[in-house]
């Protein structure tokens, strides 16, 4: 195991978590269940993931052919851009419940802080295919609807996703329960240490989604730089005996940065579990640490090369803005 951390809300999180984005239908569920038997007690799960019966399934299946409860495991889902008025939140974490087959869920997020157009279809748009936004909810607003999902005992902690330092300090100031984690990218190209130092001073944990820089990201281009095969971080994993992706979710651990790997390979679901028995020097966390690019994100809305969102006066990756 590579350990746990704490919550705000006085619940412990495993450090290190099993992604489902972009998991197919057909291979999450043998994943799931594959990475409890592994031991990872912590899956993380989205409602526009479009997985989460068969994540479900997984959990099930692992819980049943390895004995291990419920109370075991950690479980986080994520709100999607649709669900954000108030009166449509419950819903939507009842449906995600369903879909599970869960009574709870240990960790339930907002995913984006900017809103589309209320209604069941996930990415709303007009006849000319412009997507549909809806800008009289505030993220704030949704997250007090969030706070009675904790009240109502459906979920345990909730927390944050993609949201930049100013709206999280906008829930601070307003909300009665403190947001847990606010989970962003996070790798070594890019690796949020300002918002990282920011949410650490307010009792708040980053969780790390693609920590390894999201190889298999459809947009990629040729030339972009390929975190996996850095030849200076191929020096340190083979030193240590380990891989690229072994080395970089150490890293991540290291730095108190909850981490979740998405793999449906079971022989990568087990290495990347592997990670608890080498220890990275401070030179080596130095070194990953002085990987980041202004420009390392890679995982953000576009179309046609530009932002897809970036109108909405809610998108948090706004220019000016430091994190």
């Amino acid at each position: 195991m590579s350990g746990a951390v704490t919550l705000n809300s006085g619940f412990s999180m495993p450090l290190l978590g099993l992604g489902t984005w972009q998991s197919k239908a057909g291979e999450v569920e043998a994943a799931v269940k594959h990475a409890i038997k592994v031991g990872y007690r912590s899956i993380d799960c989205a409602a526009i993931y479009g997985n989460e019966t068969e994540v479900g399934a997984g959990l099930a299946q692992g819980m049943k052919e390895t004995g291990v409860k419920r109370e075991d495991l950690f479980i986080t889902s994520k709100l999607w851009n649709t669900k954000h008025h108030p009166d449509d939140v419950e819903g939507a974490c009842q449906k995600t419940l369903s879909d599970l087959g869960l009574a709870y869920l240990d960790l339930y997020l907002i995913h984006w802080p900017h809103a589309f157009r209320r209604g069941d279809d996930v990415f709303p748009k007009s006849e000319d295919g412009a997507l549909l936004f809806e800008t009289s909810v505030t993220p704030t607003e949704t997250w007090l609807a969030l706070e009675k999902l904790v009240e109502k005992g459906l979920v345990r902690s909730i927390g944050l996703s993609n949201f930049n330092s100013l709206q999280i300090n906008d829930i601070l100031e307003k909300g009665k329960i403190k947001p847990c984690v606010n989970q962003v990218e996070c790798h070594p190209y890019f690796n949020q240490e300002p918002l990282r130092k920011f949410c650490e001073e307010k009792g708040i944990f980053i969780m790390a989604y693609s920590p390894l820089g999201a190889p298999q990201r459809p947009w990629a281009t040729p030339d972009e730089p390929k975190l996996l095969e850095d030849p200076k971080l191929m020096e340190i994993a083979k030193n240590h005996g380990k891989t690229v992706a072994q080395v970089v979710l150490r890293w991540q651990i290291q730095r108190q940065v909850i981490v979740i790997p998405k793999s449906v390979n079971l022989n990568r679901i087990e290495e990347n579990f592997s990670i608890s028995d080498f220890t990275l020097s401070s030179e080596n966390m130095e070194l990953l640490a002085s990987f980041h690019r202004a420009d390392g994100r890679v995982v953000e809305p576009r179309v046609n090369g530009k932002s897809r969102d970036g109108h909405h006066p809610h998108y948090p990756f706004r220019d000016g803005l430091e994190f």
